[in-house]
């Protein structure tokens, strides 16, 4: 796999690389005479060169998680969906 560069993930090189491969199968430009001829390969370099810009739009997904539900939260959960499922089913008969 091609060097990260200025990347700070391998996650974030990768859908980089997609996202500019794309492109260029598309029929954009590449921006650096790449050793590979392959637009994978190309678009990796891009990346790694720095030549790919982009933005990270929101705050960090991982502090974004919902928090685990305890089992008295599960339970009461299983009951209203029981309940309207039942509902449901008495409104079709």
């Amino acid at each position: 796999m091609a060097k990260l560069g200025v990347i700070d993930s391998k996650y974030r090189f990768i859908i980089l690389a997609a996202q500019r491969a794309r492109q260029l199968y598309g029929g954009a430009k590449p921006m650096i005479a790449a050793l590979g001829k392959k637009p994978v390969r190309i678009a990796q370099e891009e990346v790694a060169a720095g030549l790919v810009d982009y933005e990270l739009l929101g705050d960090d997904p991982i502090s974004k998680r919902p928090k685990q539900t305890s089992r008295r939260q599960t339970k009461r959960m299983k009951s209203e969906v029981s309940h309207f499922e039942n509902r449901f089913l008495d409104s079709r008969a």
